[in-house]
């Protein structure tokens, strides 16, 4: 990162976390040319897309899926005092 890149980061972690969330929101679309947030119809199909790429990895094994139990015991364990 630049020094332009690395001030305008801190200027926009100082921001209130709502102003901060919209501009990951706006960010984060700005990558993607392919679906817009402005159009359900596009965010639609933005979902689909991805739960077809999850399922295929799923199908694949290129991942390992994670019982509910064993997940909110993860969670239970991030949330105790260290």
């Amino acid at each position: 990162m630049n020094a332009r890149s690395v001030t305008l980061r801190e200027e926009l972690l100082a921001l209130p976390v709502d102003e901060r969330a919209e501009l990951a929101v706006e960010l984060l679309a700005s990558l993607d040319d392919e679906h817009s947030l402005d159009d359900p119809v596009d965010v639609d199909l933005g979902w689909r897309d991805e739960l077809l790429r999850r399922s295929d990895q799923v199908s694949s094994g290129a991942v390992v899926t994670v019982g509910w139990d064993q997940v909110l015991e993860r969670v239970a364990d991030s949330r105790r005092p260290r």
